[in-house]
Order: structure tokens, then sequence, then C-alpha cells
């Protein structure tokens, strides 16, 4: 299983259905433009499994390299998506460990990232790879 990391349109293009499944409350006409956006100005990384049929992403991770002052330079994982079709196959697990690595080299002592609080089974994953519950996320609409 190699991840592949997304640096063009056309990388974009390949996950879109994946980040769209996701994401359903993004735009689908400027979710390219949008995520190349991130990419090339906000650091944002994506990097992605093929479907078994390497038609499109099967699972895609999206984070970024970022510096707080509790944690120091660290690593903030936005998104983590499989499609139901490539479930319990190792897809997120190998994303995972694809950023751990990633991690490892640039020398950041950790990795952050806020799940929901029925995905049970994702949490298991994540406790599994060594992750703990650190913190609750608050959240405030403001427009």
């Amino acid at each position: 299983m190699e991840c592949r990391k997304a640096v063009s349109k056309a990388d974009i293009e390949f996950c879109k259905e994946a980040i769209l499944a996701f994401w359903p409350n993004v735009d689908s006409q400027t979710v390219v433009d949008q995520v190349f956006w991130m990419i090339t100005q906000e650091g944002y990384q994506l990097v992605f499994l093929p479907d078994a049929d390497s038609k499109k992403a099967g699972a895609f991770i999206g984070y970024r390299k970022q510096t707080m002052l509790r944690t120091g330079p660290m690593i903030y994982i936005d998104d983590l998506f499989t499609f139901p079709e490539c479930r319990n196959q190792g897809f997120a697990s190998a994303l995972l460990d694809y950023v751990t690595r990633y991690a490892s080299e640039e020398g950041l002592a950790s990795i952050h990232l806020d799940s929901g609080y029925s995905l049970h089974t994702a949490h298991r994953l994540y406790l599994n790879k060594g992750y703990y519950l650190a913190c609750n996320h608050f959240a405030k609409v403001v427009n």
C-alpha cells in the first residue's frame, strides 16, 4: 500500500469524491481550487491511497505543520476519511503511519487531531496507534 501525496490539481481531482463524501458542505465546483490554494498558501498536505480499481482515492488524510505555545511545532490532522468499501483494509492505518513518519523526520514532538464523539471504530484505531484523549475541542460560529 503506497501513500501518494497530492501535488497537482489532477491529484486533488482524484481525491474529490472522497473529500466531498467526508465534507458534503464543500462546494463541488470549487473544491479542487480550494484544496490547491490550501496546499500552496497554507501548508496543507493531502495524502491518499487509491481504491482497489485505482479510479479514485479510497482514503485520504489532510494535515499541516503548525506551532502552538502549548505544543511547540506539531502536526494537526484536519481530515481523515476512508470510503466504507475500503474500511478494515489498513487504509487509515497506513495514512496515520505516513504522517507519523513525516513528523518524526521533521523532528516534531506530537500529532493532534479532533474526532467526533460517536466514531468509536476510529477512536479504537487512534488508541491502537498510540494516540490518547488529550482534551475536548470547543467551537463557536461567528458568522
